[in-house]
């Protein structure tokens, strides 16, 4: 049995309702998953699902109301920013528009140094080497650190974000729609380096995605949310073959009718 890297259990995320002076909308709703080591697990669902919002809550990046996030055997629920600054190195996210997620004034290469310098992991002296091995890693040219986010296409741009969140060798990462501002074609070559990432490195990802087609391709397990609830999770081709819920049944043909 694979090692449990991240376990969720009874996780709830709540915001304010703007429709209800003092009411609550519940985006995540009690949800229980484990994540193992070296295991790829796809979270699927319709916008306004939740799945985003567990994935960041799983980050930290959100508070959770209650529940418990358990990392190896600590529990990064209840935990305040500076008692989990210790643990960020190994959790990083890669978000649906590479764009918005790079600051328009740094370059490319700064964006990646950047975290390299906070860590303390990298020498000055060989910022610029580790970089540019970081860029190659990911399938870029080492001359694009010289670049600003606007001048790099889209695909180029998700390489790079991919490559700043492995520069600092986490355990997991959180891909939030991380190939679907892309073109087709660009997001199978995506899809193929996330692959390759995985198979070189083994590390654990949770893989957001509307697109079960996508889900099937790269994960090991997928869960199926919607309205806040995990309403079923399990190893990819027993979830295509044998769905149990309905809500899972109606995704599926969804997205068999538009691959015809």
């Amino acid at each position: 049995m694979t090692e449990v890297l991240l376990r969720i259990e009874d996780l709830v995320v709540s915001f304010p309702d703007r429709n209800r002076p003092g009411g609550t909308l519940r985006a995540v709703d009690g949800v229980s998953l484990t994540i193992g080591r070296g295991e790829i697990v796809g979270l699927v669902g319709e916008s306004g699902s939740g799945k985003t919002t567990l994935g960041k809550a799983m980050l930290r990046l959100y508070r959770p109301e209650s529940g418990r996030i358990m990392l190896g055997d600590v529990d990064l629920a209840p935990m305040s920013e500076r008692q989990l600054r210790p643990h960020r190195r190994g959790l990083q996210m890669v978000f649906q528009d590479p764009l918005s997620s790079f600051n328009p004034r740094h370059t490319i290469g700064g964006a990646i140094a950047t975290p390299l310098r906070l860590h303390r992991l990298c020498p000055a002296a060989q910022m610029d080497a580790a970089v540019a091995r970081i860029l190659t890693d990911v399938g870029l040219p080492a001359a694009l650190a010289a670049r600003y986010p606007h001048e790099m296409s889209g695909g180029q741009l998700q390489r790079a974000a991919i490559g700043r969140a492995l520069a600092l060798s986490p355990a997991l990462i959180v891909a939030d729609e991380a190939v679907s501002k892309l073109d087709v074609s660009v997001r199978a070559q995506i899809l193929n380096l996330l692959r390759a990432i995985h198979a070189a490195r083994g590390l654990s990802m949770l893989f957001i995605t509307h697109d079960l087609h996508v889900a099937r391709f790269l994960c090991h397990r997928i869960g199926v949310m919607h309205f806040g609830k995990l309403l079923e999770i399990g190893a990819t081709d027993s979830i295509f073959a044998h769905p149990a819920h309905a809500y899972t049944r109606a995704l599926l043909a969804t997205a068999q009718g538009e691959s015809l």
